[in-house]
């Protein structure tokens, strides 16, 4: 069943700096001069984190019933997945002879 509750100030004070914090973290990551697969993943992971706080909390998809959710989930990795298959064709560009 939904749970209809609001948050109050101090769960979106306590989200809020939470975010921070992550981003604070992010920054901490990206001064402390890791190997690019290293800080890729890290700033990837902490992303995520981000996005999924965001969506559940500040969108409210935490109340709302479970199938929303198994609704949006699959279909943000179905167009994940695509977006990487198809990104690469882009670089193709770089190669294409531009004609006027």
């Amino acid at each position: 069943m939904s749970s209809n509750r609001e948050l109050s100030m101090t769960s979106y004070v306590g989200i809020g700096v939470g975010l921070m914090m992550i981003v604070g973290l992010e920054v901490v990551l990206t001064l402390q001069h890791l190997t690019p697969r290293t800080l890729l993943f890290g700033l990837l992971t902490l992303a995520s984190m981000e996005a999924f706080v965001a969506i559940m909390y500040l969108m409210h998809v935490k109340y709302e019933q479970p199938i929303l959710f198994w609704t949006i989930f699959p279909a943000t990795l179905f167009v994940l997945i695509f977006l990487c298959y198809f990104f690469p064709d882009a670089f193709r560009m770089f190669s294409m002879r531009l004609i006027k």
